[in-house]
């Protein structure tokens, strides 16, 4: 059985809509607290993910971000000028380069994480957090039912 039909598709019913909505706010909010450490929102982005071993190469952070891999290489050349990131050619395979934080770029992305939790923490005050925990749960379970029909292939 379908979930939407054409009657009841609108843009406040729209999973798309809805998610990209959230995520156009969160960043607009979030911007301003990243440029006061001369930062931009996708390059902490690109901080956290090596932080969290996301990616450790630029095209694994560019997939992760979902970012062009040209883009991606002139971000981390942005990040390794200020010293925030390193790139290390990898003992195994010396055709990898993988990145690195430095203390300056964990010092910075510890930071603006904190903010950020802070921005989040002050959004969700008032909510449960059953329903907090529940949207993160209903969150990931669409992004890996979205990361599956990605792998294989599935357009619906």
């Amino acid at each position: 059985m379908a979930f939407y039909s054409n009657t009841d598709f609108e843009p406040d019913r729209s999973l798309g809509y809805l998610v990209r909505r959230v995520h156009q706010l969160g960043q607009a909010q979030l911007e301003p607290m990243f440029a006061e450490e001369g930062m931009t929102g996708t390059q902490w982005s690109a901080l956290m993910c090596i932080w969290f071993e996301r990616g450790s190469t630029c095209a694994e952070l560019a997939r992760d971000l979902n970012h062009d891999k040209g883009a991606m290489t002139r971000l981390v050349d942005t990040l390794e000028q200020r010293g925030w990131v390193t790139r290390v050619r990898d003992s195994d395979d010396r055709r990898v380069i993988n990145l690195t934080l430095t203390d300056e770029g964990r010092a910075i992305g510890l930071r603006c994480k904190l903010r950020v939790i802070a921005y989040w923490n002050a959004l969700l005050k008032d909510w449960d957090e059953g329903d907090a925990q529940t949207l993160i749960m209903l969150l990931q379970k669409l992004r890996g039912t979205m990361e599956s029909a990605t792998a294989e292939g599935a357009q619906a």
